[in-house]
């Protein structure tokens, strides 16, 4: 009986970490047109803000709790952290998903998936060359809001202190620091749906399918948040803490919040990208 050595033959300069290189699948990304109406939705809503505050007048306290809406006029920090306010919750769940959960599963639903794989692109370096760029976005999409509304608070309403509803300022430079501490908290919190509509990208060859399914459970998890029966299991939910950022902008910032809601996120975030990259590596690719 003979025994036949299987020898796999490599073509003379070619290398796996070189595949699929990230400025070429952030250039793809880019060129797409949802990403530019993405980007285009969340740089129009300082606008839009700015005039709903001038046909609506100036913003009022609702019933006995002062929020930092009611002070989105005071200055160009205050507007900049009420347009994170009112859009972390949903609006920035969005792009997250979308450029999280329409990666893989666009060139499955292309027909070019098994083709970039034949390339041959190593299936560990597709994802991790898909999951960057697409974490990459959505952190453009983050800074982008914050970003643009500085510069039209600036010309609405002046370059100011960040004026705390509850008392107390911030100075411009403090202001601007702890904004950045915030919107790196939102993208943390936000790495679960990340990882939700990645590892939905992975099992499905519908788009649309891992997006809506990325924000569907996002929003399931808002709702269990609101049942306040779960007591302390509520605790375990990253939406639980999405916005302890709050904590931040006060004159004595309180850091345990952002401390637990950061390892929730991670945690879940961690698994759920392990389970799309083990998931993929022995998926059966037709598409």
């Amino acid at each position: 009986m003979s025994t036949l050595t299987e020898r796999t033959e490599v073509a003379s300069g070619y290398r796996a970490g070189r595949t699929l290189p990230l400025r070429v699948e952030l250039v793809r990304q880019l060129k797409r047109r949802r990403t530019l109406v993405m980007f285009g939705i969340l740089a129009v809503l300082p606008f839009v803000l700015v005039v709903a505050f001038a046909i609506g007048g100036e913003p009022d306290a609702g019933g006995d709790r002062i929020t930092l809406m009611d002070s989105a006029t005071a200055s160009a920090a205050n507007f900049a952290a009420v347009n994170l306010f009112v859009s972390a919750g949903f609006l920035l769940v969005v792009p997250v998903a979308l450029f999280c959960g329409d990666t893989v599963a666009s060139e499955a639903g292309w027909s070019s998936l098994r083709y970039l794989l034949a390339a041959p692109v190593p299936r560990a370096r597709l994802l991790w060359s898909k999951l960057v760029v697409g974490l990459g976005l959505s952190l453009a999409a983050m800074v982008l809001l914050p970003l643009v509304a500085l510069a039209v608070g600036s010309v609405a309403y002046g370059w100011g202190p960040l004026q705390i509803p509850t008392g107390g300022a911030l100075d411009a430079g403090t202001a601007a620091q702890r904004l950045v501490v915030v919107v790196a908290f939102i993208f943390v919190s936000q790495l679960v749906t990340a990882g939700l509509a990645f590892w939905l990208s992975t099992r499905t060859d519908a788009p649309l399918g891992a997006v809506g399914g990325a924000v569907g459970l996002t929003i399931v998890g808002n709702v269990l948040d609101a049942v306040t029966a779960l007591g302390d299991w509520r605790h375990f939910l990253p939406a639980h803490w999405q916005f302890a950022w709050a904590d931040a902008v006060q004159p004595s910032p309180e850091w345990s919040g952002m401390i637990q809601g950061t390892t929730i996120s991670l945690t879940y975030a961690l698994v759920l990208f392990a389970l799309a990259f083990r998931g993929f590596a022995r998926k059966d690719v037709v598409s």
